[in-house]
C-alpha cells in the first residue's frame, strides 16, 4: 500500500511536469501527436484533433510526444546538415518557443510546489522540536562548537544573522553549510557572545556538522501560523523559493567529496520515502498527513524541476541550452554535434541512474537490516 501510494504521489509530479510541456507546445502551435497518463503499453486511446490522448498501462508519470523531437536524428540519417524547419514542428518553431517549451516541464513543478505550500500556509500545521539550548558532546566525538568555546547549556539564538529560536533552525541552518565559517551567536546566562566557526562535513548524507547536540527535556510544540488566500499565495510562493535555494545549494553540496552513492536516492527509494512518509503522517492526524504529503510532494517536484534545467542533453536544459546557442549565432546547432553531445548526455544521465540505483538497493539493504 506504501509503495502504491508513493507511485501515485511520484506519477503526479511527472504527469504535472509533462502537462507544462503539452499546454506550452499547444501554445506555440508544435503538433503534439500523443499525451499519455502513465507509461508503457496503452490501455485505452482517443485522437481528438491531431493528438492521441492515452492511459497507459504503469501508473508512472506520462509523456508528451511532439512533432519533430527526433527531427536531428533523421537529418544525420539523411545525411543533411540542416533539421526540418516544419512550423508545426518542435524544431520549426522560433528558438526562444523551443526554450519555453522545454522550460515549461520545469516551471509546472515549481506552479505545483507553490500551490501546495499555498495550501500549507492555508491549512497550518503543528510540529514538535527542542529549544536551542545546546548539549556538547564528551571528548569521543569532534565539535567545532566546542573547539571555540561554546558550553552545554547556551542557548544559540542565530547563526550568520538569521534567528534560531528551535533546535530545528539550528539544524536547518547548519546542515546547509558543510565547510564553512559560520558567526554563531550565543546567550550565555545573558551574555551575548559571539563566536566564528568552521562546520565539519558528514561525508555519508553531506550535510554540515557544528558538533552540538540538543536538550531532549526542552521538547517544545510549535504551531505555525495560518494565513488567508492572498498572504498565503505570497508565502508558498517565498517557501517555494526558498526551497529552490536550499535544493541548489545541496546540488552544490555533492561536489564537496561526500558519498554521492548514499547521498542520491532513485526513483524506488523516493517512492518508498514518499509513502511512507504519508502513511506515517495520516496515522497521526488528518492535517499532519496533509502537510507532509504536500510538503514532500512539494520538495520532490522542485528537485525534479531543477535536476531537468541542468544544460546536460537529454534533459529539457539541454533542448533549452541549445535554444539559446541557436538565438545567439542565429543558426540551429548542426544535426551531428547534437547527436554527439546527446550521446554524451545520455552517458551522464545513464552514471545518474547508476547512483540512484545504488541509493535505492543501500536504502532497502537497510530497511532490511532494520526489520531483521
Amino acid at each position: 500500500m506504501k509503495i502504491l501510494i508513493g507511485l501515485i504521489g511520484l506519477s503526479f509530479i511527472v504527469f504535472f511536469h509533462e502537462l507544462g510541456h503539452f499546454i506550452f507546445a499547444k501554445l506555440f502551435g508544435v503538433k503534439v501527436l500523443s499525451f499519455s497518463i502513465g507509461m508503457g503499453p496503452v490501455i485505452l486511446h482517443k485522437t481528438i484533433k491531431e493528438t492521441d490522448y492515452r492511459i497507459s498501462l504503469l501508473p508512472f508519470g506520462g509523456y508528451c510526444g511532439m512533432e519533430g523531437e527526433k527531427d536531428f536524428q533523421k537529418a544525420i540519417e539523411n545525411n543533411s546538415d540542416h533539421i526540418s524547419d516544419d512550423k508545426t514542428s518542435l524544431y520549426g518553431v522560433h528558438p526562444a518557443k523551443r526554450a519555453m517549451i522545454a522550460f515549461a516541464g520545469p516551471l509546472f513543478n515549481f506552479i505545483l510546489a507553490i500551490v501546495f505550500y499555498t495550501v500549507i500556509s492555508m491549512v497550518g500545521y503543528e510540529y514538535y522540536t527542542l529549544s536551542n539550548e545546546i548539549i556538547i558532546p564528551d571528548e569521543s566525538i569532534e565539535s567545532p562548537a566546542r573547539d571555540a568555546g561554546i558550553l552545554t547549556g547556551d542557548k544559540i539564538i542565530s547563526i550568520n544573522g538569521i534567528e534560531t529560536k528551535y533546535f530545528s533552525d539550528l539544524y536547518e541552518q547548519i546542515s546547509l553549510r558543510p565547510k564553512e565559517e559560520l558567526i554563531v551567536q550565543v546567550d550565555r546566562n545573558g551574555q551575548i557572545l559571539t563566536f566564528k566557526i568552521k562546520t565539519l562535513i558528514n561525508k555519508e548524507h553531506g550535510n554540515g556538522v557544528l558538533g552540538i547536540l540538543g536538550n531532549n527535556e526542552t521538547v517544545i510544540k510549535v504551531e505555525a501560523p495560518t494565513y488567508s488566500f492572498f498572504p498565503a499565495i505570497y508565502h508558498g510562493t517565498i517557501n517555494c523559493f526558498d526551497m529552490m535555494c536550499k535544493t541548489v545549494k545541496s546540488l552544490g553540496i555533492l561536489f564537496k567529496g561526500i558519498d554521492v552513492t548514499n547521498a542520491v536516492q532513485g526513483p524506488a527509494g523516493i517512492t518508498s520515502m514518499l509513502g511512507e512518509s504519508v502513511t506515517e503522517g495520516f496515522k497521526a492526524n488528518f492535517r499532519a498527513g496533509l502537510y507532509t504529503t504536500l510538503e514532500l510532494i512539494s520538495l520532490i517536484s522542485i528537485s525534479l524541476g531543477i535536476m531537468n534545467l541542468l544544460p546536460i542533453p537529454v534533459l529539457d536544459g539541454g533542448l533549452i541550452l541549445f535554444a539559446i546557442i541557436a538565438i545567439i549565432f542565429k543558426r540551429e546547432v548542426p544535426p551531428k554535434i547534437q547527436y554527439k553531445v546527446q550521446f554524451i548526455g545520455i552517458i551522464i544521465i545513464a552514471f545518474i541512474f547508476m547512483l540512484g540505483l545504488t541509493g535505492d538497493i543501500r536504502h532497502f539493504i537497510g530497511k532490511w537490516r532494520i526489520t531483521k
